[in-house]
C-alpha cells in the first residue's frame, strides 16, 4: 500500500491548515469543534482522516499526534516554530481509533442539524432526545478532543436529553437491543460520574447497569420502538388549500428549497416542498407561496419569508406565517399585464439568512439518498457493527423501526 502523506500550509489568516477530502455546501459536511481547531469531514463519500483549521497549536497538540499519528503532530509544531519539515507527514496506514470516533461524532452532529427530515420524501426525523444522548455519550468517549468548555457542552447535552435514558433502559432489557446501546449507557454513567449529575434518572441507570441482569433473547418481551419513543406522529397535510384569491392563474411552480436559509425542523426537506402560484385580478398581479412545514417547525412569535424575483429583478419579500402544517403568505406583485413573467422563489428565515447560495439540488438529492440508505442499514439486524464503521446511531434505528408506522 503506497504512503498516504497530508498537506501542511499557512493562511493568509494565520491558521494553520491540514488538508482533507474535499467538502461541499455546508450540509454535506460534518463538522467539530475541538481545543485548538475545527475538523471538517466530508458526509458524502468515505471519511477517514479530516481537514483541519488549527488557530492555537499548543492546545491542539493534546490531540494531533491521536488523530493523524506523531509525524503530522511534529510537523504542525514544526510549522508553529517557522521551521516547516522538508516533507508532507506520513498518515498512519488506518485512520486511529481516535480518528474514527471523531468522525462518528461529527457526523452526530450534521445528523442533528441537517437530517433531511420530509413528510413528502418518506425520511422520518431522528428523536432529538435519543441522539442527543449518544452525542453526550460520543463527546464523553472523544475527551480528549476537547477543552474544558466543549466538555461543558457536552454536560449540557446529557442534562438536556435526560428524558430518553428511562426508554433507552428498558431498551436495554428488551429481546434484542443493538449492540452499542450498553456501550453508550455506560459512557453515559461514567459521564455524568465525571460531572458529578444526579438524579433519579441516573441513580436507575447505575442500579440498571450493577445489576446488568438483562434477560436471554428468548426471555425477554419485545418492545415496539415507536411506543417506547413516544414523539409527535400526527403529521398530514391539509385537506385541500388555504388558498382564498379568487383569480386568473397565470403562473405556477416550486420554489428553491435551500437548507441553509433556515434553521433545523422549520421546513420540510423535501425538494418540492416550496409551491407559489400567480393570480391576475383586473389589472393587478398577487403570488401566494405555500411551504410545508416541518413537524417540529414553531407555530408562533415567527415568520419565514418567502423571497420572490420577477424577471431577474430585486427580490420580493412575502412573510410566511405558520398555518397549521403550511408556511402560507401572499402579497401583490407589480408585474406589466401584457407579461407572462419568469417567477423565482426561495424560502429564508430573516435574520438567520446567509443569503442564497450555488444551484445545491444534486447535493441535496445525494444527502437524501445517504439518509435512506442508512436508514435501511440501520433497520438490519444490529450484530454486524463491525461490517459498517460507520454503524447506525441509536435514534436512527428507533425513526428504521418506526417508519411503517409514520409513513
Amino acid at each position: 500500500m503506497p504512503e498516504r502523506r497530508c498537506a501542511i500550509t499557512w493562511a493568509e489568516d494565520g491558521v494553520i491548515r491540514i488538508d482533507g477530502p474535499a467538502a461541499g455546501p455546508a450540509f454535506t459536511r460534518a463538522v467539530l469543534d475541538v481545543a485548538g481547531a475545527v475538523l471538517t469531514w466530508p458526509v458524502l463519500g468515505p471519511t477517514g482522516w479530516p481537514a483541519a483549521e488549527i488557530h492555537d497549536v499548543g492546545q491542539a497538540q493534546q490531540w494531533l499526534w491521536a488523530v493523524y499519528g506523531e509525524g503530522t503532530a511534529a510537523a504542525v509544531d514544526a510549522f508553529a516554530s517557522g521551521a516547516p519539515a522538508a516533507a508532507e507527514p506520513v498518515l498512519p496506514e488506518q485512520p486511529t481509533a481516535l480518528a474514527e470516533a471523531a468522525a462518528h461524532l461529527a457526523l452526530g452532529h450534521w445528523a442533528a442539524r441537517w437530517w433531511p427530515t420530509s413528510h413528502l420524501d418518506g425520511i422520518p426525523a431522528l428523536e432529538p432526545d435519543v441522539l442527543g444522548l449518544e452525542l453526550a455519550a460520543l463527546t464523553h468517549k472523544c475527551q480528549q478532543l476537547f477543552d474544558e468548555s466543549s466538555e461543558l457542552e457536552g454536560t449540557e447535552l446529557l442534562e438536556e436529553h435526560l428524558a430518553a435514558l428511562d426508554p433507552l433502559i428498558r431498551w436495554r432489557r428488551s429481546a434484542a437491543p443493538p449492540r452499542q446501546l450498553d456501550r453508550v449507557l455506560r459512557l453515559i454513567d461514567d459521564a455524568a460520574d465525571n460531572a458529578g449529575l444526579d438524579g433519579e434518572s441516573l441513580r436507575h441507570l447505575r442500579s440498571a447497569l450493577e445489576q446488568d441482569h438483562r434477560p436471554a433473547a428468548t426471555t425477554a418481551t419485545p418492545l415496539d420502538l415507536a411506543e417506547l419513543f413516544v414523539r409527535q406522529q400526527e403529521f398530514a397535510l391539509a385537506a385541500g388549500s388555504s388558498r382564498i384569491t379568487t383569480g386568473r392563474v397565470i403562473a405556477r411552480g416550486s420554489g428553491t428549497n435551500d437548507w441553509c436559509r433556515y434553521p433545523p425542523g422549520f421546513v420540510d426537506a423535501a425538494e418540492n416542498a416550496v409551491s407559489w402560484t400567480a393570480f391576475a385580478l383586473g389589472a393587478g398581479r398577487r403570488i401566494e407561496v405555500e411551504v410545508v412545514a416541518d413537524i417540529a417547525a414553531p407555530t408562533g412569535g415567527v415568520h419565514l419569508a418567502a423571497e420572490v424575483h420577477v424577471d431577474g429583478g430585486p427580490p420580493n419579500r412575502v412573510l410566511l406565517p405558520r398555518q397549521e402544517d403550511m408556511w402560507a403568505g401572499r402579497a401583490d406583485l407589480d408585474i406589466p399585464a401584457s407579461t407572462t413573467p419568469g417567477i423565482e422563489v426561495g424560502i429564508l428565515l430573516p435574520g438567520f439568512d446567509p443569503g442564497p447560495g450555488a444551484d445545491d439540488r444534486a447535493a441535496r438529492e445525494a444527502v437524501r439518498a445517504l439518509a435512506r440508505h442508512r436508514l435501511d442499514v440501520a433497520a438490519a439486524p444490529h450484530d454486524n457493527e463491525a461490517a459498517h464503521p460507520d454503524h447506525p446511531f441509536l435514534a436512527e434505528i428507533v425513526a428504521a423501526n418506526a417508519v411503517e408506522e409514520d409513513f
